[in-house]
């Protein structure tokens, strides 16, 4: 097949792009006779384009009018200087940059200065995604020193992952000291391309304490806000979060502060049988589900929330929990007592050696 041929085909091929196309009618206009200034308002672009793709046919025939891969070629970086990054990046940076975290352009002119080799902050980004690192980013962890946490672990698990037949499981505790935060300046609203927006300062108005209860098998939340918060407003609580479920046994999940355990509480107890407290390991709130619903609510209703007053504020906790339980739903938990104690483990073993290898 001739050149020409082969344009006329390219014209007429579903499978080759508009783009492509116009280009070969341009080179076969040409060769027809017709005046560039022509062929430029037949193809709907300017002179300097055609005289690109004439001279580009020119030079490479038909292959010339055919797309270029674009973007820049990737990095050739030696596998040294790759393990090197990698490494760097799992500690902090040199005291003497006065940096907390490393940042992907810090490390490229870290490895700059140090290795004498340039590499993109691009190709280091990049580097991070593909192995998981994420030196912006900071996490917490606490370490229980309880004594009994592996009992207490395998207990409180065992209730969220195998509860007693007929048993109520409630996860109860306080979340304290929420501010009635009333901005200076009225909300502007959500629009197109802008966020919602408020005033950096604020108004305090006060403070409430939510008790919350959640019914672990349904997910349902009981919940109540008090001015104060000792061991009389919790047993008063904890009558009102257990009368909903009077003739079943009661499983209570909650955490020790002394409010829990006062002499009134205890003789409730003792009254009451079929309600069991099950403590969380000491500076273990996390196992507390309770807790993860508290950072629901924050997070949907409380935080970005303006309160002229806690009696606003308590009203508006009363309707998000309505709301809720509406269409309550429990979380999933899904982590056995063996995989959360191995867990602990490995971090406590990594913890041991950082020490020994700093103490060196």
């Amino acid at each position: 097949m001739d050149q020409r041929s082969e344009l006329r085909a390219m014209v007429n091929s579903p499978d080759v792009s508009a783009a492509v196309a116009t280009r070969a009618r341009i080179v076969l206009w040409r060769a027809q006779g017709r005046p560039k200034v022509e062929i430029s308002e037949l193809a709907g672009v300017s002179r300097p384009t055609v005289d690109q793709w004439l001279d580009r046919f020119a030079a490479e025939g038909v292959a010339g009018l055919l797309d270029r891969p674009r973007g820049a070629g990737r990095e050739q970086v030696p596998a040294s200087i790759r393990a090197r990054i990698l490494a760097a990046s799992r500690v902090s940076p040199p005291a003497e940059t006065g940096l907390s975290h490393w940042s992907s352009r810090e490390m490229a002119a870290f490895i700059a200065r140090t290795e004498s080799v340039a590499v993109s902050h691009h190709y280091v980004s990049k580097l991070w995604r593909d192995n998981g690192l994420t030196p912006h980013r900071q996490g917490t962890f606490t370490l229980s020193r309880d004594p009994e946490f592996a009992e207490k672990v395998a207990d409180i698990v065992g209730l969220y992952l195998d509860p007693p037949g007929g048993a109520v499981v409630l996860s109860l505790d306080e979340k304290t000291q929420i501010q009635a935060l009333d901005r200076t300046q009225p909300m502007l609203p959500i629009t197109f391309a802008a966020t919602e927006k408020r005033t950096h300062d604020y108004v305090r108005h006060g403070v409430t304490n939510l008790f919350a209860a959640l019914n672990v098998g349904t997910g349902e939340v009981f919940g109540e806000c008090k001015p104060t918060r000792d061991g009389a407003d919790f047993l008063a609580f904890l009558k009102k979060a257990v009368k909903p479920h009077t003739g079943k046994d009661i499983h209570v999940v909650l955490d020790n502060l002394s409010t829990h355990t006062t002499p009134d509480v205890v003789t409730w107890l003792a009254d009451n049988p079929q309600v069991r407290f099950h403590f969380t390991p000491i500076g273990s709130s996390w196992i507390n589900q309770i807790e993860t619903w508290f950072g629901v609510i924050t997070r949907q209703s409380i935080r970005r929330g303006t309160f002229t007053s806690v009696k606003v504020l308590i009203a508006q906790i009363r309707d998000y929990i309505a709301h809720w339980n509406t269409n309550p739903k429990p979380f999933a938990w899904t982590a056995t007592a063996d995989e959360i104690l191995a867990k602990v483990r490995l971090v406590q073993t990594n913890i041991r050696k950082l020490v020994d290898n700093n103490a060196k």
